[in-house]
């Protein structure tokens, strides 16, 4: 038997969600198919995991009816400071400093713990009548024609849409079945991700560590706690991994230091190896790739989740328009205006953030000296701080209605 809807979505983690609800709010009904059970991804406890969600991005989630469901567990990010160093020894005098004040908007960002979004997420889907989630489901084989989209799941079942969307990953099925190639490489570099609670209240500010091994990201969330994003060459991330929690502290307190004051170990701890992967296609026939299962990157700008969403914003405003207009929402000519508005700023991201670990996951006296002079005179001159933060807020760009905080 045959399930019909005008989009198929695979994956439910949450761009997935995202673009759903976008849809069916302006009109498309929507099968969102995800392999982990509904109760697995609704009663996650806390366990570490947090998104850094640009202003912009923020915006999308508000306009979409998200963020009123998660306001209260955002934790606004205030100021950003950049450093650089060696573990132990402190940070480099020269340093970069920005303010949200710097610009008129308000917060450049919020940090949210993964658990608080799946379940908005979760919620506002069960809620929207022309959403149909399937969970504990995989697909298994897709098929697409000159009309349509079909998938066939683990238990035999067929579905059938105008158009199939992966968001199923950096390994995405939907992009491997599709035959779509990937081009990227291996950093040699492994990220240790957990959350902390600490003495001292952060203020809101967001701290990037620059070490020769990779960076630290102390990412302020509610209360006295924040999420840790530290990457250290492959070999070393697996021993320090494999050490017992105090132990782990151990190595983690003289790369923090102590300006929090005492630190001890919240929720789990995870490890995920560092790559950057682009698909060398973001369409196929009646196909389209969103977030991750497009492009994946160094965390180092904390840009994963926010280019997910810009993916998100442009595609469901591409495919409502097209439809406003008669056209076929799932045709080669609809799918390339998608690809068109977001391979370059996808591909200049990723390579922007390949260059900057590049350039600081390194000890060269040279490139050392170039990249701190290079901070200090960011941080003096006003005019190029108030571009970081407006990058930083997700501000720039040919920016999609969503994420204008306006409706398609």
């Amino acid at each position: 038997m045959e399930k019909v809807s005008d989009i198929l979505i695979g994956g439910g983690g949450l761009n997935g969600p995202a673009l759903a609800l976008a849809l069916a709010q302006t009109g498309h009904s929507v099968t969102v198919i995800d392999a982990l059970a509904e109760k697995v991804r609704k009663n996650a406890a806390f366990d570490g995991r947090a998104y850094a969600l640009a202003l912009a991005s923020k915006r999308l989630l508000a306009a979409i009816g998200i963020w009123e469901r998660v306001a209260e567990h955002a934790q606004p990010m205030l100021e950003i400071k950049v450093t650089d160093g060696h573990a132990g020894e402190g940070p480099s005098p020269f340093f970069m400093h920005f303010d949200h004040a710097e610009i008129e908007e308000g917060p450049m960002g919020y940090m949210v713990e993964d658990r608080h979004l799946r379940r908005a997420f979760l919620d506002a889907m069960a809620e929207e009548k022309a959403i149909t989630q399937i969970s504990g489901k995989s697909v298994v084989a897709q098929e697409t024609d000159a009309t349509g989209a079909t998938v066939t799941l683990d238990d035999g079942t067929h579905l059938r849409g105008r158009l199939l969307v992966g968001c199923d990953g950096r390994r995405s099925g939907t992009a491997q079945r599709a035959g779509i190639k990937r081009t990227g490489w291996d950093y040699g570099q492994t990220a240790l991700v957990c959350a902390i609670a600490h003495e001292k209240p952060h203020h809101g500010i967001a701290h990037q560590f620059f070490m020769p091994p990779g960076p630290l990201a102390i990412l302020p969330l509610t209360g006295n706690r924040s999420s840790i994003v530290w990457s250290e060459r492959s070999e070393m991330a697996q021993r320090i991994n494999a050490m017992s929690d105090e132990d782990y502290l151990q190595v983690l307190r003289p790369r923090f230091g102590d300006f929090l004051g005492e630190i001890k170990l919240e929720g789990q701890r995870f490890t995920y190896p560092l790559n950057l992967t682009v698909a060398n296609s973001f369409i196929a026939e009646r196909l389209a790739l969103v977030g991750d299962a497009a492009h994946g990157m160094h965390p180092i700008a904390g840009q994963g989740l926010n280019a997910g969403l810009r993916d998100v914003g442009a595609l469901a405003e591409v495919l409502t328009l097209a439809g406003r207009r008669g056209e076929d929402i799932g045709s080669t000519l609809v799918l390339e205006r998608y690809q068109e508005w977001r391979r370059f700023d996808t591909a200049t991201l990723a390579l922007a953030t390949d260059a900057f670990n590049r350039l600081f996951s390194n000890d060269n006296p040279i490139l050392r000296l170039g990249r701190d002079i290079g901070m200090g005179v960011v941080n003096a001159i006003p005019g190029l701080r108030r571009g970081f933060v407006r990058e930083a807020a997700g501000l720039t760009g040919d920016l999609p209605k969503l994420l204008q905080g306006r409706a398609i």
